[in-house]
């Protein structure tokens, strides 16, 4: 009898899934429209720089962490650096360094300590905007992050939305840290440029 009700369903799913091409095409079409129209003004735009200052809060404590680990090697608690460990985060981007203070982005991605004698995080992450001029467009961010020398810099290595063709570079500086949590709040200077 179970195997009979799987039937429609294995059935129906693969209707669906045949049907799916026809049914994103026209959005598909208008995209790569506007791509298209996009492209074809690049070779008239100017570059810009644009200079964007915010606040990244990494919270692995309470009831809402941010960040949790997702890899942690048996080894990584006897390393000074916790080698190995690798978190992933979906972290509030705001224009104070108040927890309250008002949301313009999130920062999502991962980090993991690559540093065996020294911390040195590897950050790969999208800055992703939600507020303003900026709205619905990413940054991407690859790269060294010292965290815990005083400044920290990495590159921006593109874009989407306002930011595509983007590159440049990211500061960041540590605000606050709680070393019994991990709690970090850290300001970021981005200089980006862009069409």
């Amino acid at each position: 009898m179970e195997k009979a009700a799987l039937v429609p369903l294995t059935l129906l799913l693969s209707l669906a899934m045949a049907a799916m091409p026809f049914v994103h095409s026209s959005s598909i079409n208008y995209e790569q429209k506007e791509a298209n129209a996009w492209a074809s003004k690049l070779r008239h735009a100017k570059l810009k720089a644009s200079n964007l200052h915010f606040y990244f809060h990494d919270i692995l404590s309470g009831k809402n962490p941010t960040a949790v680990t997702v890899v942690q090697p048996p080894s990584t608690d006897k390393s000074v650096t916790s080698f190995g460990l690798i978190n992933i985060f979906d972290d509030p981007l705001t224009v104070g360094p108040e927890p309250s203070s008002k949301l313009v982005g999130r920062a999502q991605g991962f980090y993991g300590s690559a540093g065996i004698d020294q911390l040195g995080l590897l950050m790969t992450m999208n800055l992703f905007f939600t507020d303003g001029k900026y709205n619905g467009s990413t940054l991407a961010v690859v790269g060294r992050n010292a965290a815990m020398t005083p400044l920290r810099e990495m590159p921006i290595v593109g874009g989407t939305g306002v930011f595509r063709f983007a590159r440049g570079f990211a500061t960041a500086k540590t605000h606050y840290l709680n070393l019994t949590t991990g709690d970090a709040i850290v300001e970021y200077n981005v200089m980006v440029l862009h069409y």
